[in-house]
């Protein structure tokens, strides 16, 4: 499977952008844990609060809908940067949403840049995970948004 060439124009600040991607963490995340569809946990999801910060709802479903449908592609390519040993069955469902949601916007031809990038979802895996797990999240994602560039957004294996 090759990535998207774009994906919607994102609107708003970085902040909004940030709240997108934490809620398709938070769909990837409903959809490994309870097998719901991507579309219902979507809708959940993207129903105004008034509380809730806004949010660049086309990067949300547009991220969503792509970790979802590229699930399998995503795991191969995260297991490539896992230690020897390591299947990604072993990492928690929160890791396994976090890590799908950042490869596939790793692939995306317009993505952030990779420094950019693995820090948005670094600052969000904080909110997860202790320090540790964070440090694991900064390296993989280094590793697996470098890979995927160097492929020219190319899973290894398509769902």
């Amino acid at each position: 499977m090759t990535a998207p060439a774009a994906r919607p124009r994102r609107g708003g600040g970085s902040a909004s952008r940030r709240r997108a991607r934490l809620a398709a963490v938070q769909a990837l995340y409903r959809v490994g844990l309870t097998g719901d569809d991507v579309e219902r946990a979507i809708a959940d999801l993207a129903r105004p609060r008034p509380d809730a910060p806004r949010m660049d709802g086309d990067l949300f479903g547009a991220l969503a809908r792509g970790a979802a449908a590229g699930r399998d592609a995503a795991d191969a390519a995260i297991a490539g940067v896992l230690a020897d040993g390591w299947r990604v069955e072993r990492l928690s469902e929160t890791m396994r949403a976090l890590l799908r949601v950042a490869a596939f916007e790793a692939a995306l031809a317009d993505a952030p840049p990779t420094e950019a990038l693995v820090k948005e979802y670094v600052d969000i895996s904080a909110g997860f995970f202790d320090a540790k797990e964070v440090g694991f999240v900064n390296g993989a994602l280094d590793r697996l948004a470098r890979e995927l560039r160097a492929a020219g957004g190319r899973w290894t294996n398509s769902r």
